[in-house]
């Protein structure tokens, strides 16, 4: 157990990151099984809280889509469950479309103009859907005629 608080000092963790870290210690399963459901009840660790968190620092320094996200947290160990449900959550709010752009707008402000072609490529690497980029490229070229 006081390991896992130790850990958990430093900053916010997963259950699967204190898992792994115990593990690593040598500590028993019945022991990290224990630790984990102590830690939980007494709200140290909550999967749920923790995705919350780091998808909305995420989306403010590299604005990204739902897609790619929810790759981002299932990595971490966030249960799929989990991941979903904080994604749909967070991109009803704001909307993927207004993140994109976002992410556009801060590429171009580090630069230069971005053209169509340039700006279809950093939002499929930024695991935006092909919907949102047609809009968005679209919206763009609108603009640069009109």
């Amino acid at each position: 157990m006081q390991l896992a608080i130790r850990l958990l000092a430093r900053r916010d963790r997963t259950v699967a990151h204190v898992e792994q870290y115990l593990q690593s210690k040598g500590a028993l399963p019945v022991q990290i099984r224990h630790t984990i459901r102590r830690l939980s009840d007494l709200q140290y660790l909550n999967d749920q809280a923790y995705a919350q968190r780091w998808v909305e620092r995420r989306l403010v320094s590299r604005p990204m889509g739902q897609a790619r996200i929810k790759e981002e947290l299932l990595a971490q160990g966030i249960a799929e469950t989990v991941a979903d449900r904080v994604t749909a959550d967070v991109f009803r709010e704001v909307g993927e479309e207004q993140i994109a752009r976002r992410a556009l707008n801060a590429k171009q402000r580090h630069g230069s103009r971005l053209t169509p072609a340039q700006s279809v490529r950093l939002l499929r690497q930024r695991g935006f859907d092909e919907e949102t980029i047609d809009r968005i490229v679209m919206v763009a070229r609108g603009s640069d005629e009109g």
